[in-house]
C-alpha cells in the first residue's frame, strides 16, 4: 500500500533542504517543497518528471534507487543534476524509502554550495557572549530545530548531530545514537569530541583544535573526511566518513552539524579484497615459478622415465634410495655429469611422504651470483633495481616439498652461510624485506666435485657440507658399470623411435660391442644422444652409430681409432696435465699456454668450455 499523499506538503516543508517524494515506477514527483521547486525552477510542486533533471550517470541513479529499495536509505554525490533550464546543480542526493511499497522514495537534495540552515537557525548567535542565558536560548533554538526536523532526522540512515560554537552537543538523531551506543542524555550539553573523537585509531591523542569539526564551528569551513574513527560508548572504534558544516544564526556562526556514516564493514571488505587479491597474485607468481622450476624435472623424467640397469652398482643405488626416501634426512648425491643425479633426486622425492608436493629443481651453476640470491631467497618490489614485483624464492616454493640443489658446489661462498641459516632456522627472509617466512622442506643436493675436499680448502662451507651430507649417494660413471649399457641403449632407442614415429632398428652384436667398449665421458646423457642420432641415421633396418670404437684386438694390434668424444676427453686430459705441471699458471713464462704453444686467451676459453677447475689439476 502506498503512502498517502495527504500531509506530504507540510512534512516536506519542514525539511531544511530541497526535498521531494518520487514515485519511481512512474518517474513522477508526487510532492515537493518550495526549496526543491526553486532548485529545479519548477512552476508546480508535483506532477513533473524527475528523469529530465538527471544530467549524467543515469545508470548510477538506477543503482542508487536499487540501494534505497534494498537498504531503505542511500546517498550519492556522483549523479549530476540540472534544473529546468539545464543549468548544472551540485547536490548530494539522499534517498529514504517511505511507505510500505518499494517505489515511493523521499529525495533530499543538499546544495553543496550553500549548506546554511537559512532563517530557522536564529537563536545561537549570542551563546559565546551572553553566558547561561544565551546558552539556554541556543538550546531552545536547537530544540526547536530538532522538533521541526525529527521525522526527517530519525528517518535518515546517516548519523546526525549538532554542536554549538563551544563544541557542546545540541542534538543527536536516532541513527547516531544506535551507531555510537550513547544515549541522548549521555551526549546533550557535553563536549562530544572528548567522548567520541578523542583518539586516532593508532591510539594517538586527537586534539580538538586539529579536528575538522572544530574548524567548521570555529572557522566556518565545510569539511568532508573520508576515513576517521568515532569511539563507541563500549570503547570500540567504528570507521566513519563524515561532513561537518557550519550553521548560522542571523548570519552569525552558531555551530556546526555533522552527518556521518559507519563504513567499518566497507573498510573491512576492502581490506579483505586487497588481501585476497594479493594472495591471488602471490599464488599466481608462485605457480608460474613452480612451473618454470618443474620443467627441468619433467624433461628429466621424460628422458629417463626410470632408473635402468641391473648391475651391482644400480642395485645398491636402488637399495639406498629405498632406505632414505621415507625419511626426512638430507641427501648429497655425487657423480660425474650425466650419471643421473637428478633422476636419483626425483626417485627419492617420489618415495617420500612429500611426494604430493613439488620437487623444485634449482641449478646453482645456471645463473649469476646476484640472480642466485634473488632466486633462492625471493624478493619484494623495489628491493633492487629491476625488482618490479614481489616474488617468492625457491626456498618458499619448496615449502612442504623437496628442494633439489643441483651443482651445489657452484653456489657462491658468500651465499652458503645464509642458505645454511635459512635451512637450520626453517625460515627465509626475502631480499628487501624484514619479515621472516616459515618454511618446511627437505633438501637433496648434487655435486660433480668432492665437497669434503672443497671444504678443507676453504672453498665450501664445512657446516653446509655437514648439513647436506647426512646420507651420501654416489652415482657411478657408465664406464664402471658397462653391463648396464645394453639395457640403457635399448631403452633410449625405443624412446627415440617412439618420438620419431619410426620402427626401431636392429642393434647388431658388433654395434653393441662398440657401445660397451666406449668409455662414455658424457655418461648416460651421452649414450642417450648417441642413440637419438643413431635412430635418425639408421637405414636398412639396422642401427647405425657414429662411434668408431671396437675392442682393440678386433682392429689389429697396431690400430686404435678414437671417436670425437674420446679425442675431446684426451684434449681435456692434456690441458689438465699442462696445468698440473705449471701448478695452475696459465699465462707468462713457464705457463701452461706457453707449454701448449697457444695463446693464453685461447687456453682460458678452453678451460671454461671444458669446465676445468682447480680440483681437476691439483
Amino acid at each position: 500500500m502506498d503512502i498517502p499523499t495527504l500531509g506530504l506538503d507540510s512534512l516536506l516543508e519542514a525539511v531544511p533542504h530541497a526535498a521531494l517524494v518520487l514515485d519511481t515506477e512512474r518517474d513522477v514527483v508526487v510532492a515537493a517543497n518550495r526549496l526543491a521547486m526553486r532548485l529545479f525552477t519548477q512552476p508546480q510542486d508535483h506532477g513533473f518528471r524527475f528523469a529530465p533533471h538527471i544530467a549524467g550517470n543515469f545508470a548510477g541513479f538506477v543503482v542508487f534507487l536499487d540501494e534505497v529499495a534494498h537498504r531503505h536509505r542511500a546517498w550519492r554525490r556522483d549523479i549530476p543534476l540540472q534544473d529546468s533550464d539545464q543549468l548544472p546543480l551540485s547536490c548530494e542526493l539522499r534517498g529514504t524509502l517511505i511507505g510500505q511499497g518499494a517505489h515511493m522514495v523521499m529525495l533530499t537534495l543538499i546544495d553543496l554550495n550553500e549548506m546554511s540552515r537559512h532563517d530557522q537557525i536564529a537563536e545561537a548567535s549570542e551563546v559565546q557572549r551572553l553566558g547561561l542565558l544565551e546558552w539556554q536560548r541556543a538550546q531552545a533554538f536547537f530544540s526547536e530545530l530538532e522538533r521541526q526536523n525529527q521525522l526527517i532526522l530519525n528517518a535518515a540512515g546517516e548519523g546526525i548531530y549538532g554542536v554549538n560554537a563551544d563544541g557542546k552537543t545540541t542534538f543527536v538523531n536516532r541513527a547516531a545514537r544506535e551507531m555510537l551506543g550513547w544515549s541522548a542524555q549521555d551526549l546533550l550539553g557535553r563536549d562530544i569530541h572528548s567522548m567520541i573523537h578523542h583518539h586516532h585509531l593508532s591510539g594517538e591523542i586527537y586534539p580538538a583544535h586539529d579536528c575538522p569539526i572544530y574548524q567548521s564551528f570555529r572557522f566556518e569551513q565545510v569539511n568532508r573526511i573520508e576515513d576517521e574513527v568515532f569511539w563507541r560508548k563500549d570503547g570500540k572504534p567504528i570507521r566513519v566518513e563524515y561532513v561537518s558544516t557550519p550553521i548560522y544564526d542571523q548570519n552569525v556562526l552558531a555551530g556546526a552539524v555533522v552527518i556521518f556514516r559507519d563504513i567499518t564493514e566497507r573498510k573491512e571488505n576492502e581490506s579483505k579484497l586487497r588481501n585476497a587479491m594479493e594472495q591471488v597474485q602471490a599464488l599466481r607468481d608462485q605457480l608460474e615459478q613452480e612451473n618454470a622450476y618443474l620443467q627441468e624435472t619433467i624433461a628429466t623424467e621424460r628422458a629417463h622415465h626410470e632408473i635402468i640397469g641391473s648391475s651391482p652398482a644400480i642395485l645398491q643405488l636402488l637399495s639406498k634410495i629405498d632406505l632414505v626416501a621415507g625419511t626426512e634426512a638430507s641427501v648429497l648425491i655425487s657423480g660425474e655429469a650425466g650419471t643421473g643425479k637428478a633422476l636419483v633426486a626425483s626417485a627419492i622425492h617420489k618415495g617420500s611422504p612429500r611426494r604430493r608436493r613439488s620437487l623444485i629443481h634449482f641449478k646453482c651453476s645456471a645463473m649469476t651470483t646476484d640472480a642466485i640470491e634473488a632466486e633462492l631467497f625471493g624478493q619484494i618490489r623495489g628491493a633492487f633495481p629491476g625488482a618490479l614485483r614481489d616474488k617468492p624464492g625457491v626456498l618458499e616454493l619448496a615449502h612442504n616439498g623437496t628442494l633439489f640443489l643441483d651443482d651445489v658446489d657452484e653456489l657462491p661462498l658468500n651465499l652458503q652461510g645464509r642458505l645454511l641459516h635459512a635451512l637450520q632456522e626453517k625460515s627465509v627472509t626475502r631480499l628487501g624485506d624484514s619479515r621472516a617466512r616459515a618454511i618446511d622442506l627437505r633438501v637433496i643436493a648434487a655435486s660433480r666435485r668432492n665437497l669434503e675436499t672443497l671444504a678443507r680448502r676453504g672453498r665450501f662451507r664445512e657446516e653446509l657440507w655437514m648439513f647436506l651430507n647426512v646420507f651420501p649417494i654416489t652415482c657411478l660413471p657408465l664406464r664402471d658399470r658397462r653391463e648396464d649399457i645394453p639395457a640403457l641403449a635399448t631403452h633410449f632407442l625405443k624412446l627415440s623411435c617412439k618420438r620419431l614415429n619410426i620402427k626401431p632398428p636392429v642393434v647388431s652384436k658388433l654395434s653393441m660391442e662398440k657401445l660397451v667398449a666406449y668409455d662414455w665421458p658424457g655418461n648416460v646423457r651421452e649414450l642417450q644422444n648417441v642413440m637419438d642420432r643413431g635412430s635418425i641415421l639408421s637405414t636398412g633396418g639396422k642401427l647405425q652409430i657414429d662411434l668408431a670404437v671396437a675392442p682393440p684386438q678386433a682392429l689389429g694390434p697396431d690400430l686404435t681409432v678414437l671417436s670425437e668424444a674420446q679425442m675431446a676427453a684426451a684434449q681435456r686430459n692434456n690441458l689438465i696435465s699442462a696445468l698440473r705441471r705449471t701448478s695452475g699458471k696459465v699465462a707468462g713464462e713457464d705457463g701452461a699456454a706457453q707449454l701448449l704453444g697457444i695463446q693464453p686467451t685461447t687456453l682460458y676459453s678452453r678451460i671454461k668450455k671444458m669446465q676445468i677447475s682447480g680440483d681437476d689439476w691439483q
